[in-house]
């Protein structure tokens, strides 16, 4: 009765699988078509940028980065009420987004925004590959122990993990730094959740060679 019980609570603070990708991606949508079509947000970023912005040849990127940070903020809080905790990943992005938003905007440097991928990718990689140096099982906190895994198996996909992030990180550093915006804003989405989900398909052969059977799992 406990286990069922335990179940049932964790499932009701699981978000439905489509309101969860719709707080993940959601953000990320609005930034697109924001930067791509700016005048269509013009009445909400006119209260909050001056007029030059909105007309110089980065117009899109602080339009886009004007929504961007109410939409994280809106999309934590919406998981937060619905699951009563905030999740590892999704709370470090909101953090750097306000931070380094607000820098792009206040200084009206559209570098800021375009750094704040490449730290986010190296802060996750630090942390999963730091945890491995002291027997820390991070990504296995952060998945919620989503996969019944051995511990070497962990180890492993951990380790991968790490690299991938800082292989991200240096991506998008050639990336904004060598194309134009529009196509940093490609790569950082869709072109980003294309990366990372082919990399995940990439381990699901690792992840059945380490999955648990049912009664290990339990234990």
């Amino acid at each position: 009765m406990t286990e069922t019980a335990d179940r049932e609570a964790v499932a009701e603070k699981t978000p439905a699988p489509w309101l969860k990708l719709t707080l993940e991606l959601g953000p990320l949508i609005l930034f697109f078509f924001a930067n791509a079509r700016p005048k269509l947000f013009a009445p909400f970023a006119e209260l909050v940028l001056p007029a030059h912005l909105l007309a110089g040849e980065n117009a899109g990127l602080f339009t886009a980065t004007a929504v961007l940070i109410p939409a994280v903020v809106i999309a934590l809080v919406v998981s937060y009420l619905r699951t009563k905790r905030l999740p590892v990943m999704p709370l470090v992005t909101a953090v750097l987004v306000i931070i380094f938003g607000a820098l792009t905007l206040y200084f009206q440097d559209p570098r800021f925004i375009k750094m704040k991928p490449t730290i986010l990718y190296c802060a996750f990689g630090t942390a999963l590959l730091g945890g491995l140096v002291f027997n820390k099982p991070i990504l296995q906190i952060i998945l919620d122990n989503a996969m019944p895994l051995t511990e070497r198996g962990w180890r492993i996909l951990t380790l991968r993990w790490g690299i991938f992030f800082f292989a991200l990180a240096l991506l998008n550093e050639i990336v904004w730094r060598t194309q134009s915006t529009n196509v940093w804003v490609a790569f950082k989405f869709p072109g980003t959740v294309i990366i990372i989900f082919l990399f995940t398909l990439t381990q699901v052969p690792l992840m059945l060679r380490h999955e648990l059977n049912e009664e290990s799992a339990a234990k």
